[in-house]
């Protein structure tokens, strides 16, 4: 019991000291690979934008390779974190590379998984624009010089906020393998960030109309219990007066025998 508890010290330690310079590298990952994208970047330029994604890979993968070390049990920690998995395994296909941006999501996501609802909204809304730049990122690179519609940057975003919405044109079509892909996973994404903004705006509702109903239930508990109160000491006040009244009257006399 002891040594899991160490274990689990010690993962808690890493990840305080880790979360936030993963959250940085991947976003320093997403500026290098803007740059490449839509900069069509060659030579010396394109060696740096590749030497920042190369460091931020390697540092995922020591996180990830430490983190399962110091996870108990392990195989639970394995298939409870295959977007991490996927974030190191995925460096050789490009458009995919993007995955490393999903640390600064989750780094968010445990920083806001405790905060209030208005935070929750903020942090989708974010989410939802991020997500829209990495798709957008990604589509570009994978169509670029194939004959499909989506050739610059303002296309890409076009589409990837059609997409996300599922308004779907039509104007902007994936002719790509990997464009499709991420066509897909842009529409679960867009799908799950809509229920998560849904959700997050019933609940605020029936908290509101439950608060409203508590509220009057506790006015008309309240009324009852001041009427109630009145009544007692209108009561008291009648034996008082009752008892007072038999104190004061003389006392009755025996009958003459």
């Amino acid at each position: 019991m002891a040594e899991r508890r160490a274990r689990r010290i010690t993962q808690q330690e890493w990840r305080r000291w880790t979360d936030w310079p993963l959250a940085g590298l991947a976003i320093l990952f997403l500026i290098a690979y803007s740059w490449e994208v839509i900069g069509e970047l060659h030579g010396v330029a394109r060696r740096i934008s590749e030497i920042v994604e190369w460091i931020s890979w390697t540092a995922f993968a020591v996180d990830y390779v430490v983190s399962l070390a110091l996870a108990h049990p392990r195989w639970r920690w394995f298939y409870t974190h295959l977007v991490d998995l996927a974030i190191v395994a995925l460096p050789i296909l490009r458009p995919l590379r993007l995955l490393r941006v999903a640390a600064a999501f989750t780094v968010l996501q445990r920083r806001v998984g405790t905060a209030l609802r208005g935070r929750i909204v903020i942090f989708s809304i974010g989410a939802a624009a991020l997500l829209i730049y990495v798709a957008a990122l990604a589509e570009l690179e994978a169509e670029y010089g194939h004959g499909g519609a989506v050739q610059t940057i303002g296309d890409a975003l076009w589409w990837a906020i059609v997409t996300i919405t599922t308004v779907g044109y039509g104007d902007s079509v994936p002719v790509t393998v990997v464009g499709k892909l991420v066509a897909v996973c842009l529409m679960f994404g867009g799908i799950a960030l809509i229920g998560v903004v849904s959700a997050t705006l019933a609940s605020w509702i029936v908290e509101r109309v439950t608060q409203e109903e508590e509220a009057e239930e506790e006015a008309i508990t309240a009324l009852q219990f001041d009427e109630l109160r009145e009544e007692i000491r209108s009561l008291r006040l009648e034996l008082q007066k009752r008892s007072d009244a038999s104190a004061d009257a003389p006392a009755r006399e025996p009958p003459d025998a």
